[in-house]
């Protein structure tokens, strides 16, 4: 399923992973307990499975907007993602401040510049199930994510001219 159109997010050895659309291949960045099925939040896995590709947003003070099919946000300094399971915002974007856990979206570094929120656990929310999976730009010499994918900026914007609407990210568990 999707063979034609996904991206496959694949364990290569060691703690290598790699990107695979069609032929092009990109190394890419996981969680640090690798690609396996998620036990609940803060497992710091990445979720094996298939996600569709939600939403993009992305800094426009650092880049220009990225070609791509997805709806485009700019990311501003009042945003945020709740990660708190008892919250009714688990899993959604939400607006700062707030009160309950959250992720910044808008950082210092350079990792969400761009970012694609992928579709897992979100039709419908469970609680504890886990958030903020996200597609976004690797941090240096591809140090873990808490949970996501990352790609080099120049890799994940490639990828994203390249992706259609029914482009999903397929992490391949290793289990």
């Amino acid at each position: 399923m999707g063979e034609d159109v996904d991206l496959f997010v694949e364990h290569v050895r060691d703690n290598i992973y790699q990107a695979r659309y069609g032929a092009k291949l990109w190394r890419c960045a996981v969680g640090p307990k690798g690609i396996r099925n998620k036990s609940g939040e803060g497992d710091r896995v990445s979720p094996a499975g298939r996600w569709p590709l939600r939403q993009l947003f992305y800094r426009a003070d650092r880049i220009g907007k990225p070609d791509c099919y997805l709806k485009a946000s700019v990311i501003t300094k009042d945003m945020g993602w709740c990660d708190e399971p008892a919250d009714a915002a688990y899993n959604r974007q939400v607006h700062l401040p707030f009160d309950a856990s959250h992720e910044k979206m808008w950082m210092d570094s350079d990792v969400y510049d761009c970012v694609v929120v992928l579709g897992h656990n979100d039709d419908p929310v469970v609680a504890g199930a886990g958030s903020a999976i996200f597609l976004h730009i690797a941090h240096p010499a591809y140090a873990p994510t808490a949970g996501c994918a990352a790609m080099l900026k120049e890799d994940l914007l490639e990828f994203l001219a390249l992706a259609t609407f029914d482009t999903h990210v397929h992490f391949v568990s290793q289990d």
